[in-house]
């Protein structure tokens, strides 16, 4: 008889229960509240007029990296997916950890940065009544947020696609506003358009495209919940397309509105520029952009330490971290079926972030790391597609992109980088 201690040891995994338009709201919840709540003032200062071409040039940069993930999900439908997909194209545990590790930081960066915008949102909402420092509100919030993101992944990310709705609500008010007073909102669309080469105005343009891009940071983030999601296989690829598409359509419409109504020195220079654009085109309550502001950027950092955690679990539970730390940080609660150790780590980091660096210097980190992730991981489908060239077997059917698309995603990511800093 096998003596107990040499048995093999079953831990608790991961459960499926996630639909495609549970995933498609995550999605969009990370992506929403991430961006066009907390930064399209930022990106309007360095755009002017021009922002939503910048936005319009991000998803660009995005869709190529899309791409590439959607077919590496497709292969690898795990936690820790980039780790998994440098490990698979270089057969390197150490840059899968060096990625896994990234995206992490990514993430966490993330997390910090909007939770500067959600206590700055929630301190305009709820004063007088609540007088907190800038500092001790966003420590609430992530502890709040921490506490959500233990319960189980069903309820918070439900949690978090209400929260989604919601805020969905508020931008699609302004398109309504918007559209209804502007009636020649068409007709005045050539206007976000740049009609030279200036290099002034286009070296404005790809700087916004650094922050835009930001706000389009979420898709990669979906990868990592893959192994909590039914049929993976067919519900990934579709959920990373329609949440792009969707963000990209919202993006454009909400941020063309907004300087075609709001004067761009006041819309860069506002903490709540959606409250400056909401009460500029619609008759509501300004109250009212501000709630759904906050519930935005809190649904943000649920899903960002979601991801977090999850990246952080994977690279324990598939061996990149091993020993103590791995085992301890790669628990999975039997009770809630989450990995309750490494979300807790998670925001911990995530608060002392917060509390030490600025919002737009934390938003161009993010934007960069995620950047060269993007890089590494089109390169690495690069190198998997070289070598199963050779193969008498081809690979299993599924989603399947063309060489040239982790090309161009390799290329555009880099441009970025070097001209958007």
């Amino acid at each position: 008889m096998t003596p107990p201690d040499l048995l093999p040891v079953t831990r608790p995994k991961l459960r499926r229960r996630l639909s495609l338009t549970l995933v498609i709201l995550y999605g969009l919840g990370v992506t929403i509240g991430a961006g066009i709540y907390v930064l399209i003032g930022a990106t309007a200062g360095r755009a002017g007029i021009h922002a939503p071409v910048a936005f319009v040039l991000a998803a660009v940069v995005m869709g190529f990296s899309a791409a590439t993930f959607c077919e590496f999900v497709v292969r690898f439908p795990v936690s820790a997916g980039e780790a998994a997909y440098v490990r698979a194209g270089f057969g390197s545990q150490s840059v899968a950890l060096l990625v896994g590790m990234a995206v992490m930081v990514g993430g966490v960066v993330s997390s910090a940065t909007i939770s500067l915008g959600a206590a700055g949102y929630i301190g305009a909402f709820l004063y007088p009544i609540v007088t907190m420092e800038r500092s001790t509100l966003t420590v609430v919030v992530i502890v709040v947020v921490a506490a959500v993101a233990c319960v189980g992944i069903l309820e918070s990310v439900a949690f978090a696609g209400l929260m989604t709705l919601i805020e969905m609500g508020g931008l699609l008010a302004i398109i309504v506003g918007g559209v209804v007073g502007t009636p020649d909102l068409l007709a005045r669309l050539p206007e976000v358009v740049p009609t030279s080469f200036d290099t002034i105005v286009w070296s404005g343009i790809i700087g916004a495209t650094l922050l835009a891009f930001f706000a389009f940071i979420g898709f990669e983030d979906m990868v990592n919940v893959a192994e909590e999601v039914r049929e993976p296989e067919r519900t990934m690829p579709r959920a990373i397309f329609i949440t792009l598409g969707l963000a990209t359509l919202l993006y454009f419409l909400v941020t063309t509105i907004a300087v075609l109504n709001v004067p761009i020195a006041e819309l860069g220079g506002s903490a709540a520029p959606l409250g400056l654009v909401f009460g500029a085109v619609t008759s509501l309550p300004p109250a009212l952009i501000a709630a759904i502001a906050t519930i935005a950027t809190v649904n943000g950092i649920i899903i960002q330490v979601i991801m977090a955690s999850r990246v952080l679990f994977g690279l324990c539970d598939q061996g990149t971290i091993r020993g103590a730390v791995g085992r301890f940080l790669g628990q999975v609660n039997s009770r809630t079926g989450t990995p309750v150790v490494a979300t807790l780590a998670i925001a911990i980091v995530v608060g002392v972030l917060a509390v030490s660096f600025p919002i737009e210097r934390l938003a161009d980190a993010t934007s960069q790391i995620i950047l060269v992730i993007f890089i590494v991981v089109n390169l690495a489908l690069i190198a998997l597609k070289l070598r199963e060239r050779g193969q008498l077997q081809p690979p299993n059917p599924g989603f399947r992109v063309p060489l040239w698309v982790p090309f161009a995603g390799a290329v555009l990511s880099l441009a970025l980088i070097v001209f958007g800093g």
